[in-house]
């Protein structure tokens, strides 16, 4: 007689590590040592003499810095501590992360990055014993031009938002040099494009206007002809959007741009969904950024280092930020920027070991594997949407019953007017299950917000474990709110009220604020 199998539960068990891991600060001992620094050679004494005698005086210290002393193994022990508290998209199901595109990145291309032959590299030298990693940048470049359908790429920005201040700051610049600078002072952006492009325009001192969506949840063409004007300098828009819906009208929103002498703007932040599908000169843009960091299979890294992508006309490729990688027959050299460039957005060359990692990437797949990545991005989403759009209580406003591209921003308001549990408490109460999600941008439009982007790269049975256990949190919504309110139970912190993060008078991120805020916790 056999024993009858237990059915497999819809998600596994989870709980979080938790150390409760002081401060590295608080874990320094006077005099513990975790390397011996070597004292200089000879040859560099003799050369500088004393290094404090070689230095300004506003770049040598009176005191040592107030650094932690451990040996070795106690650093080691810390920070591994401190990895098993996270999550994250090598730990965990991460489709929660919204417009952030968490997917695989290779292991094997951190060995490539890792060689001394790039790390040990100095932007400063000579470009003749650079060649490898100028080529991997110059070709790079060539491939994002490719992909994009633009004439010139630079990869000097070093994170999305830096791309979308250069996007903006080349469109400055071109209005001024053809003398329009002063007339064209407004730029037009839609609701669900990163708010991003308008935080850019208006730090450029543009008066920004924000278009909202027409009842199915595209952006409005005929309030596009209304607000274009000749003060009009670009449209700076995200398709598709931030709600996953992709504008079918966009070469007729470019060509009502162009039509009154503006230039158009492709925040092209979240490829992941039109690889090899479309591309941004195709609907006639002028200017567009990728972030290298999210569609090219290169570590988040949480903010940062990111790489940003501006690609341009070659109308505005004269204003590309600088300095530039150029081919010149069989070699490559630098080419500082030219007078019209908007200059260095960043020191050197970029995030050179990002950009090692997406020429790696995309030299892997081939075209053929980038359009694969992108058909699979958006058959995952919709099957996604499908699973989360059964869980009672969810929905997806906008495009009723059409398809989305590479993500969806959801809603619980069905669920929170009939629980009271809001999408960030369902938030929190999923990391207790291993998973979390990002709600969206502010403000909340579509109510009670969480948005999911699951990528290339998650299996359908990771698929159906997460909408398993967002679909267990909406039951306990319903049957045990309180369960709910009080989570997180399994992970490395308890519930945390809003009062903490509200208040500036309280916070304290860094060691200095935190031993004069809380001298007594701080044993100072």
């Amino acid at each position: 007689m056999s024993l009858p199998i237990a059915a497999k539960p819809a998600h596994r068990r989870f709980h979080q590590a938790r150390w409760d891991e002081p401060l590295i600060f608080e874990l320094s001992t006077p005099g513990e040592r975790g390397v011996v620094v070597t004292p200089l050679e000879p040859g560099v004494r003799d050369t500088v003499g004393d290094v404090a005698d070689a230095l300004p005086d506003g770049l040598t210290r009176t005191a040592p810095p107030a650094l932690p002393e451990m040996g070795q193994m106690r650093v080691l022990k810390h920070y591994l501590r401190l990895s098993q508290e996270n999550l994250g998209a090598d730990f965990n199901v991460d489709v929660g992360q919204g417009t952030c595109t968490m997917k695989y990145a290779p292991k094997v291309n951190e060995q490539l990055i890792a060689t001394p032959k790039l790390s040990a590299m100095h932007p400063l030298q000579d470009p003749a014993d650079a060649q490898g990693a100028l080529e991997v940048i110059w070709r790079t470049e060539r491939m994002l031009a490719e992909i994009s359908g633009m004439d010139e790429v630079s990869l000097h920005t070093q994170g999305g938002s830096a791309a979308i201040w250069a996007n903006i700051a080349m469109i400055r610049a071109y209005h001024e040099a053809n003398g329009e600078g002063e007339q064209r002072r407004e730029v037009i952006t839609t609701m669900f494009s990163h708010p991003s492009n308008a935080a850019a325009a208006k730090a450029a001192g543009y008066e920004v206007i924000t278009l909202h969506p027409d009842p199915d949840g595209y952006p409005d063409l005929e309030a596009l002809k209304r607000a274009l004007s000749p003060r009009t300098a670009a449209i700076m828009v995200t398709n598709p959007e931030d709600t996953g819906i992709y504008n079918p009208a966009i070469k007729e929103w470019v060509d009502a741009a162009h039509a009154v002498g503006a230039l158009a703007s492709y925040d092209q932040a979240n490829a992941n969904g039109i690889l090899g599908i479309t591309r941004a000169r195709d609907a006639g843009f002028d200017v567009c950024h990728f972030n290298v960091h999210k569609t090219f299979g290169t570590p988040h890294g949480s903010g940062g280092p990111g790489t940003g992508a501006n690609g341009v006309s070659a109308a505005l490729a004269p204003f590309l930020p600088g300095p530039r990688v150029v081919r010149e027959g069989d070699t490559y050299g630098v080419r500082e920027a030219g007078p019209l460039s908007i200059g260095s957005i960043g020191p050197f060359h970029g995030v050179v070991p990002n950009i090692v990692r997406a020429y790696a990437w995309m030299m892997a797949l081939g075209a053929e594997g980038l359009r694969a990545v992108a058909e699979t991005a958006v058959l995952n989403n919709n099957y996604l949407m499908k699973r989360i759009l059964e869980i009672p209580g969810a929905s997806a406003p906008y495009a009723t019953g059409r398809r989305r591209i590479e993500q969806v921003r959801y809603s619980w308001q069905e669920l929170f007017e009939e629980t009271g549990i809001s999408s960030e408490e369902i938030g929190v109460r999923a990391s207790d299950f291993g998973m979390h999600y990002w709600t969206s941008h502010h403000p909340y439009v579509v109510p009670q917000p969480f948005t999911l982007e699951p990528t290339e790269s998650y299996s359908k049975a990771e698929l159906d474990e997460y909408a398993d256990v967002l679909a267990e949190v909406a039951r306990e919504a319903r049957e045990t709110p309180e369960i709910v309110r009080t989570a997180p139970h399994r992970q490395t912190v308890h519930h945390t009220h809003h009062d903490d993060l509200d208040d500036p008078e309280r916070w304290a991120i860094t060691w200095r604020a935190y031993r004069r805020k809380y001298p007594q916790a701080a044993g100072a």
